[in-house]
């Protein structure tokens, strides 16, 4: 009979095998379409392809997130963390990323080295984590991960941020739903 901690690790270990297995195979099937996608961030305005924003992840441990860039260089200073409907530091490209989610790609290098998981409670930004501190001592003794039932629930997410104070929204009617 093996011990409930036996099973815990093994699973674990058998989770993490199918993380590495399926985002390399990932990274390796999606290079062209990343190399498309950068190449048309790179020639809409020079700026950087990537993207990448400190996150909160297993046990409170930071990371940086990676994500294809959607928004104009320099977007966090023009703006908050949160984007609402028809928010102007959305670039052309970056609609249609946000629009099919291919701006989240570069998010299986995140699983490659272990900050998160294909699946799990997203990883959030600390000043969000702060106001549910209870809700995430439990959600982050897991890996956070890349998708959940919350991320597709909404994925139109920023279609429902509308009118002038998207944060407020998104704190008092996304964040405790997910």
């Amino acid at each position: 009979v093996r011990s409930l901690r036996d099973i815990a690790k093994r699973q674990s270990v058998m989770r993490r095998a199918f993380d590495v297995i399926s985002s390399a195979i990932g990274v390796i099937l999606l290079s062209p379409l990343l190399a498309v996608l950068a190449a048309a961030i790179k020639l809409e305005d020079g700026g950087p392809v990537l993207y990448t924003h400190v996150r909160l992840g297993q046990n409170f441990r930071t990371f940086r997130l990676y994500k294809l860039r959607s928004m104009v260089p320099s977007a966090d200073h023009l703006g908050g963390p949160i984007t609402g409907a028809g928010d102007p530091r959305v670039t052309r490209v970056g609609r249609i990323l946000r629009k099919y989610k291919l701006d989240e790609l570069p998010q299986l290098i995140n699983v490659l080295k272990g900050d998160i998981s294909l699946l799990g409670a997203r990883p959030e930004v600390e000043s969000y984590v702060t106001l549910f501190r209870t809700q995430y001592e439990e959600i982050l003794l897991e890996l956070p991960g890349s998708t959940d039932p919350a991320a597709l629930a909404f994925r139109r997410e920023q279609d429902l941020l509308q009118g002038p104070d998207v944060e407020k929204q998104y704190v008092e009617q996304i964040l405790p739903r997910e």
